[in-house]
């Protein structure tokens, strides 16, 4: 610290005791936050989940970052230039850009970060990410050696990258936690425990102070961050919060100063109670439920597949249970996806009544019916809301078309487990939120090569061919009309169920400032300020 600020520190400090210096300027801003479920990891690398993402997004900055409205923004990169080609990106690192020890942060440490996301040996949900990248898909496959991929550093602050074709979602994808830098150096130190409290050190507006399973996760301000003196927030409380009626009732009580979400029966009323605190935006995501495509009778059956899926009332069931202005969904990507031409089926243009029928023929001709009624389990992860939307399905199925389901209810590790290993016999609930604003971020979970992130075990060689015609489409119009193609073949083939598309819902205190609603839900901590 320098002399003169030591001096003034004092002075202010002696001051305050003396009464000189008012005891709210002096004190701590503490943000409070509801956090749904308890993080598996804070690993940037090796987390998938929304509630450890936002955790992710105070720790560390990537190349880009989101600004106050969600959009890219520039990060641990302070400016960027394209080739003519749109093949080779270079990155100009900032100069005082460093780790939370005042270490400076590398262009190597990108290098090395980005080796280990795409090395089989991590096994990294997202390694898939970095697929446009000359070499990494064919490392993640263990076809090539993560030394072959286009990714170098030029010297300490310049990082050059090389796609095998123009992609045009790159940089935005470049927000994303899975794409963040981890110091080689604490890597080498701690090896995968690098990530614990006491060891882990950062390059974000925060660092990690604290984090107790199953308690809290304390963040405190990082004073080496290149934007430290705008960072209002001293310290970030983080509380999993999977019982979202108690998330509430700590959020009324003062406890919180924001929920992770809210109970959706309870919606109405809050809305009418505290309008200007309930919170409710278009959010680019779709909740739905996948098809185990590695079992019978999933595998071999899209009329089952239709069935269930005709039978589902998407109004009804965001009238009577959502109750959060959610779209229905029969397709995938989300409306207002950039450079993508919105469409819809055909059945989404029959009544309720007409797909009712159409659903008993289909499941009648699947092989079903009253003297063989489907036996199935809908596996779902810890959450009243998730539970309710579950309930609300399997009677409707049971009503309409006989169907017997068994609900599994499993917490939050497991369940992903469960999930991406494609353990679930039948169904399983699933959501995906758009980790940048391209339809390619949605569809590619249904490519036969893209690992656990799979939802379903999909595997249709036309479906991948168009999807790969479009990562080479150069012209916006050209790629969007490929992608639609090939969401069209994939919903024709129904691997999942899509019910609706999101939007968040929030409760956020007055004291919360600086809270702007955007379609990605991201709402860093350094962007806002608490003013109690």
């Amino acid at each position: 610290m320098h002399s003169f600020t030591k001096i003034l520190a004092r002075g202010l400090l002696a001051a305050a005791l003396m009464g000189g210096v008012s005891s709210a300027a002096m004190a701590e801003i503490v943000f409070n936050k509801g956090n749904g479920a308890e993080p598996l990891t804070l690993d940037p690398h090796k987390l998938s989940g929304v509630p450890e993402s936002n955790v992710a997004m105070d720790l560390f900055e990537g190349l880009l970052t989101p600004d106050a409205k969600g959009e890219p923004s520039p990060g641990a990169a302070e400016s960027w230039t394209v080739s003519d080609d749109g093949l080779t990106y270079t990155f100009k690192l900032r100069q005082n850009e460093q780790w939370s020890d005042g270490t400076p942060v590398t262009a190597a440490d990108f290098v090395f970060s980005w080796h280990r996301l795409i090395d089989p040996k991590t096994a990294a949900d997202y390694a898939y990410f970095l697929d446009q990248v000359v070499g990494a898909k064919d490392a993640r496959l263990g076809k090539g050696s993560v030394d072959q991929v286009g990714v170098k550093a030029i010297d300490d602050h310049t990082l050059e990258v090389k796609l095998v074709a123009p992609t045009p979602y790159f940089l935005s994808s470049l927000v994303h936690q899975s794409t963040y830098a981890i110091s080689k150096a604490n890597y080498d130190k701690f090896g995968d425990d690098f990530i614990k409290a006491g060891n882990l050190i950062s390059n974000g507006a925060y660092q990690l102070a604290e984090a107790v399973p199953q308690g809290y996760i304390k963040l405190t301000k990082n004073p080496h961050f290149h934007d430290a003196d705008n960072v209002k927030i001293d310290t970030v409380m983080v509380y999993p919060t999977e019982d979202i009626d108690a998330e509430l009732q700590r959020f009324k009580a003062g406890e919180l100063d924001m929920t992770y979400e809210l109970p959706s029966q309870q919606i109405p009323t809050l809305q009418k109670e505290m309008p200007d605190q309930i919170h409710i935006a278009p959010y680019l995501g779709v909740y739905f439920y996948a098809y185990n495509l590695t079992h019978e009778p999933w595998k071999s059956s899209p009329e089952l597949r239709q069935a269930l899926s005709l039978a589902v009332d998407r109004d009804s069931l965001i009238k009577n249970v959502t109750q959060a202005s959610q779209i229905p969904a029969y397709t995938f990507v989300p409306p207002g996806t950039i450079n993508f031409p919105t469409w819809e089926p055909d059945v989404a243009k029959l009544t309720q009544a007409e797909r009712d029928a159409k659903a008993k023929e289909l499941y009648a001709k699947a092989g079903y019916g009253p003297d063989k009624p489907l036996k199935l389990e809908l596996t779902y992860n810890t959450s009243e809301n998730h539970k309710k939307v579950a309930v609300f399905i399997a009677a409707m199925w049971k009503q309409k078309l006989g169907v017997n389901v068994s609900l599994v209810n499993q917490e939050w590790g497991t369940f992903q487990d469960t999930r991406d290993k494609k353990e679930f016999p039948d169904i399983a609930r699933h959501g995906w939120i758009g980790d940048y604003n391209d339809a390619y971020g949605f569809l590619q979970l249904e490519l036969g090569d893209v690992g656990e992130q799979s939802t379903s075990g999909y595997s249709n060689p036309k479906f991948d061919d168009l999807m790969a015609q479009a990562a080479k489409a150069t012209e916006a119009t050209k790629r969007g009309e490929l992608m639609q193609e090939a969401e069209k073949l994939m919903i024709a083939d129904l691997p999942v169920l899509p019910l609706y598309f999101y939007t968040t819902h929030h409760a956020v205190s007055p004291a919360l400032k600086g809270w702007v609603d955007n379609v990605s839900d991201y709402h860093l901590s350094r962007w806002l300020s608490v003013q109690r």
